[in-house]
């Protein structure tokens, strides 16, 4: 197989099945077949990042990833984001991350700044409905 650019679902489809079938026969690095192998992945990742993008998590759950990954507890948290309400308050999107928690959660936890600094949507409080009489 001639090693060609990713452009269609086909040509990807073959390139995903010729990695398939390199890493079961447990190509070497620095070999003809080792590079033919790199290859082939850089072109899969290229043609991955534009046709299936995946994008960032919002700081929310970027935070709650983070915080299973490292088995932390909200009270863990509370020296990062304040108080227990006010970690309840983050992690239940009814209050913004300040600049300050974005600092400290970002040395503690790397989660990456950009990550942090995002926008995102709070949840919409309940409103209270009225009983007519």
């Amino acid at each position: 197989m001639e090693i060609k650019p990713i452009k269609t679902e086909v040509n990807y489809d073959d390139a995903l099945k010729e990695i398939e079938r390199l890493m079961e026969i447990g190509v070497e690095p620095n070999t003809p077949a080792g590079d033919r192998l790199d290859v082939l992945v850089t072109l899969v990742e290229a043609y991955e990042a534009k046709h299936y993008p995946i994008g960032m998590p919002d700081p929310v759950e970027a935070i709650k990833i983070r915080m299973d990954e490292l088995e932390l507890t909200r009270k863990e948290l509370e020296p990062l984001i304040g108080s227990r309400g006010r970690v309840s308050e983050v992690l239940n999107r009814k209050r913004l991350l300040t600049l300050s928690m974005i600092r400290k959660l970002h040395e503690a936890l790397h989660i990456p700044l950009e990550v942090l600094a995002q926008p995102y949507h709070l949840q919409e409080p309940l409103q209270k409905s009225r009983v007519e009489s």
